[in-house]
């Protein structure tokens, strides 16, 4: 009988043959950081240098061509049986996002809260993917777990929260704003003696959740996501500058059923069409009056804190319970960068976890502490790397430099809208947006469809790419409204690039009247 100890026999053919493959490059090693950066200066650098980079910010042709000649432009259909090699790989894949992705720093790109990011940026994001770390334990990436700490303290004075607040970066600014209000839910639950996270909210009275009828979509989802359901939402009314008005807020919360519960009111600092701040002191004053945790969703206005021409503006930022910011909008970094700061830390209490394979409690108490017990994530990514090396490298003068730029740009926009008489100014700048629209004195009653498709067809013509939204142009009651936006977040733009991008729109929007055309002809 065959000793236990004796080591395990097996044949020739079951043998382990060591390398089985010629051994991949990996990324977290000396060697591996050397071949991100060759590859990158290598082949992929050669095949972008041969692309055929389109002339305006996209591709001209219709989203079916332009989608079908990416997909051809990858090669054959499904997952290869066999490698083609990481240098090939990376040139296709470089030349393919070239000619027919979209290209941010065009100065006519103008859609949407989606900046060009900073090379230091992406330079340092390419950093952080190839260590690989996580922030969820402290064996998982000890260098990330300083720098975003290190970045959170420095938002935390930015805004002006005090000495016990804290924060995390999260995935995205509705995420952020999920989180918030997950933290709101639970401080009304804990003020009323119950645990939310074992009772469910089931166990709230008529939640109640108040914002701005002009605030982020994922308010609603957010509701929709806690259980609370959307209907738990109730819009308040904007004023002529698309601000929430405090005495309709103030009127709601009077006017709630004793069987409601008021969980958070929601300000807007930055809405998304127009850059609109809610008036933050009167709203916390109100908040404060009725007990209820105040959320402020500066995902867009943040950034307006780098700048000292436009941070009083967010007046008022320091009263709040929690605030969403997103670095990827009026940052300049890759997405996403958004992070949730609450004004005290103790609020993260409903997220901690205890689990004995991450971070168990005799681990903690000895220093072994990662931030698990902070997000809803478990990996979770070191986003705070790019932020740090941004903000090491440019400072917040060179930020706010950025941010003040791209208002005067805005300025610049609606000063020369004003002067066309085929335009119409919607909202002014208040931050780096403009809403217009294109006006039809020929044909009126086709006002809205003509907008609509001015903007597609400047994107098929790969001319430019603008923003498009629904607005009441004429006061409460008055039907929307298909209106144009500019997002002015490249500062590289230049006044001519901006008058060249009006040209653009007045062009589009006589080509699309048919009248117009007939005239013409």
């Amino acid at each position: 009988m065959q000793a236990e100890t004796e080591p395990l026999k097996r044949g020739p053919e079951l043998a382990p043959q060591w390398p089985r493959r010629p051994s991949s490059v990996l990324a977290g090693s000396r060697e591996g950081l050397a071949a991100v950066t060759a590859a990158l200066t290598g082949a992929v650098g050669s095949a972008l240098a041969v692309a055929r980079w389109p002339s305006g910010p996209m591709r001209a042709g219709t989203p079916a061509d332009v989608l079908a000649a990416a997909r051809t432009a990858l090669g054959m259909e499904g997952i290869p049986t066999e490698g083609m090699g990481a240098e090939a790989a990376l040139a296709r894949i470089g030349k393919v996002l070239v000619e027919y992705g979209l290209h941010l720093s065009h100065p006519h790109a103008v859609a949407h809260l989606q900046p060009p990011p900073l090379a230091v940026a992406v330079a340092a994001d390419a950093l952080a993917s190839a260590s690989n770390a996580s922030l969820d334990t402290y064996d998982s990436g000890p260098s990330a777990i300083a720098v975003e700490r290190w970045l959170i303290g420095g938002l935390i004075e930015l805004a002006g929260l005090g000495a016990q607040a804290d924060g995390v970066l999260t995935p995205g600014g509705s995420m952020s704003n999920l989180m918030g209000l997950l933290l709101a839910r639970d401080a009304a639950a804990l003020r009323r003696g119950i645990d939310a996270r074992r009772q469910g909210v089931s166990a709230l009275p008529g939640p109640v959740v108040l914002c701005s009828e002009l605030a982020h979509f994922s308010i609603q989802r957010a509701c929709a996501a806690l259980g609370l359901g959307e209907d738990a939402v109730r819009l308040v009314p904007t004023d002529a500058r698309r601000r929430m008005r405090p005495d309709a807020l103030a009127a709601i919360l009077r006017e709630l059923p004793p069987e409601h519960t008021p969980l958070a009111i929601v300000a807007t600092a930055g809405t998304t069409d127009f850059g609109s701040i809610d008036p933050l002191p009167q709203i916390a004053a109100i908040a404060a009056e009725h007990g209820v945790w105040l959320h402020v969703d500066a995902a867009y206005g943040f950034g307006a804190l780098f700048s000292e021409r436009l941070a009083g503006k967010l007046h008022g930022l320091s009263l709040a319970d929690s605030v969403t910011l997103d670095l990827h909008k009026l940052g300049w970094q890759p997405a996403a960068t958004s992070v949730l700061l609450v004004s005290n830390a103790s609020n993260f209490s409903a997220l901690e976890r205890e689990v004995a394979y991450l971070n168990p409690v005799d681990d903690a108490d000895a220093g072994y502490e990662g931030l698990l017990g902070r997000s809803l994530q478990t990996t979770r990514r070191p986003d705070a790397v790019k932020v740090a090396a941004t903000l090491l490298a440019h400072g917040r003068r060179g930020l706010g430099d950025m941010v003040d730029t791209c208002h005067d740009l805005a300025k610049h926009a609606e000063q020369r809208i004003n002067a066309e008489p085929e335009l119409e100014l919607v909202a002014p700048a208040e931050l780096t947006t403009v809403v217009f629209r294109y006006r039809c004195s020929e044909e009126p009653e086709r006002e809205d469809e003509i907008n609509g498709a001015m903007r597609r067809r400047l994107m098929e013509t790969g001319t430019a790419l603008i923003g498009r939204t629904s607005v009441r142009t004429e006061g409460p009651g008055s039907p929307e409204r298909v209106c144009l936006k500019f997002t002015l977040l490249n500062p590289t733009t230049t006044p001519e690039d901006l008058d060249a991008l009006v040209d653009a729109v007045l062009a589009a929007g006589r080509a699309c009247t048919p009248r117009l055309q007939k005239g013409a002809a």
